[in-house]
């Protein structure tokens, strides 16, 4: 039978905490698996310290965005964005548009037309508007209608039949504006090799019967 003084000893022994045969450093109770036994290692102070902030964190990030709603969601800052978006960029109705375009006459417009059209429109209507694969412009004959409105329309819709695309994300309805302005003031400059008349005659944006 042991005495008082073994069992203390034993006891000691027990509490006392036990160690790596090779490193030396303390091993955690009852963690042993498959004859490897785990050892007590302290986490690093700077993951503590990062996984506290983080905790932190998180208690602060649903104080203000789920209990106080204090600031917007990732969610309502698109849904803001994308209506600003909308509003800035909404364009106007077409129809609008070409009831109110007037013919314009001033140098500043009709140079900036003209940049328009040798860019996009003389590919197909020639440098001088006489016309190549699209009709002459110089004439008083028009397919589609003789007036701005007309005008601006074909531009708006194109007529792919003929080959003409639609200008409307490519041009603003002021760059439209000046470009046809532009071509109406091409009207009776006779450049050479003009090709024939197709269409309606228009005089003064009025259809001409005959």
């Amino acid at each position: 039978m042991a005495t008082n003084d073994e069992n203390t000893k034993n006891l000691h022994q027990a509490q006392e905490p036990e160690y790596d045969e090779i490193t030396h450093e303390r091993l955690l109770s009852d963690h042993e698996y498959d004859g490897i036994r785990e050892l007590d290692n302290d986490l690093p102070p700077w993951w503590k310290y990062l996984f506290y902030i983080s905790i932190v964190f998180a208690i602060v990030f649903i104080l203000v965005y789920h209990v106080f709603e204090s600031a917007d969601l990732q969610v309502v800052l698109y849904e803001k964005e994308m209506a600003a978006a909308a509003a800035k960029y909404k364009r106007t109705d077409p129809s609008a548009v070409a009831a109110s375009l007037t013919v314009l006459t001033d140098d500043e417009s009709l140079a900036d037309g003209k940049i328009t059209y040798d860019k996009i429109c003389s590919v197909c209507h020639a440098k001088n508007g006489e016309g190549l694969i699209g009709p002459n412009f110089t004439d008083e004959y028009w397919i589609h209608g003789g007036t701005i409105q007309d005008m601006y329309k074909i531009v708006i819709t194109g007529v792919l039949d003929k080959g003409m695309i639609s200008y409307k994300d490519q041009l603003s309805p002021k760059k439209i504006q000046n470009v046809l302005s532009y071509i109406i003031s091409l009207e009776g400059t006779n450049p050479p090799n003009p090709k024939a008349p197709q269409g309606d005659r228009w005089v003064n944006g009025e259809k001409v019967a005959e």
